[in-house]
């Protein structure tokens, strides 16, 4: 949902108070499909963005799978007294986890806002690919307790079993994360997808450790595999859990350059400085901007040279925003703004 917002300059913020806290809102009930004009010359436009795409019959294929898959490996593994394929099975319990969490995610971001979420509840999104990497990162933790317990006191490998398993465990890890190729514009799928594609590299790992055992009967080859399992889990998430934290911390999204965005603004017609710009995540789709615009034209002139559905289709269009709130300020209104200066919030 993309609106923007001008004021032709009455010293209001972002939230439509004056520099004394009183509301300057006063909404007509007869504006257009789409705007809302107040009192003060506020307009607020909005522009539907497309929802998210549904990824429920992946998300529930993927996670019945796996978890049947979980349940079997590890079964095989303490059989096989494999701790690489025990290793393996913990990776994808802690996938199957990520799969429900981002569906969760998905179906909440659907839900409509309400008087106390006005942004809805697509945040939830950016906690559950925060809660999938950490989720991992503990698991590797187990993983490397385990593997260098075994270094000390290596046992026999079953590895026929060991690789039949992995090899099962390569197809069904590939085919659950072709189901989540499309979303890489969403953090929350492409977590899913990056997991689901590194579990068929690590099954495939497994299989040839245990083929290596097989041919040399050396069998602290297991525990060195699970190390490399750990590696390759720790370098996977590592980034998606440092880009989750960033978001969950109203940071800047990575794929958004704020110098960028503050440029192209300048260019605006009457357009003479830029403050108060911050632009943060709502969800791991959707990005939010809000800032003010000091202009420099006669009365009676368009401040910006283009109505705010305009600027706001624009923003979307070159950097990915689609909900921007724009005040627009005289030289006078931006010598009086408390939020002019740079670093203050």
């Amino acid at each position: 949902d993309t609106h923007a917002s001008a004021s032709p300059g009455h010293g209001h913020d972002e939230h439509g108070h004056d520099e004394h806290g009183h509301d300057g809102h006063g909404h007509q009930e007869n504006a257009p499909p789409g705007h809302a004009h107040d009192g003060h010359g506020h307009s607020h436009v909005h522009e539907h963005a497309h929802a998210p795409a549904q990824y429920d019959r992946a998300f529930a294929i993927g996670a019945g799978v796996n978890f049947a898959f979980v349940l079997a490996e590890a079964g095989f593994g303490f059989a096989a007294h494999s701790v690489a394929l025990i290793a393996d099975a913990v990776h994808n319990l802690g996938d199957v986890l990520g799969l429900l969490l981002g569906w969760a995610a998905v179906w909440l971001h659907r839900r409509p806002p309400t008087l106390r979420r006005t942004y809805g509840w697509g945040r939830f999104s950016i906690l559950a690919a925060l809660a999938n990497a950490a989720i991992l990162l503990v698991s590797t933790g187990a993983i490397l307790i385990e593997a260098l317990h075994r270094f000390n006191d290596p046992a026999p490998v079953a590895s026929g079993t060991v690789m039949a398993v992995a090899g099962i465990g390569i197809l069904i890890n590939g085919g659950s994360a072709l189901l989540f190729m499309g979303g890489h514009g969403d953090l929350n799928i492409r977590a899913q997808y990056l997991h689901l594609a590194a579990d068929a590299a690590v099954s495939l790992g497994v299989v040839l450790a245990a083929l290596a055992m097989r041919l040399t009967g050396w069998h602290w080859l297991d525990p060195a595999a699970s190390l490399a399992i750990a590696a390759v889990i720790v370098r996977g998430t590592w980034g998606t859990l440092r880009e989750a934290t960033d978001l969950a911390l109203d940071a800047v999204p990575a794929s958004v350059s704020q110098d960028a965005v503050r440029a192209w603004l300048l260019t605006q017609p009457g357009v003479t400085e830029v403050h108060d710009l911050h632009i943060w995540a709502l969800s791991t789709t959707e990005t939010a901007l809000t800032a003010h615009l000091v202009h420099a034209t006669p009365p009676g002139v368009s401040p910006i040279g283009r109505r705010p559905h305009d600027l706001a289709a624009e923003l979307r269009r070159r950097f990915g925003i689609n909900h921007a709130t724009v005040q627009i300020e005289s030289d006078a209104d931006a010598a009086l703004c408390r939020l002019r200066p740079d670093g203050v919030v």
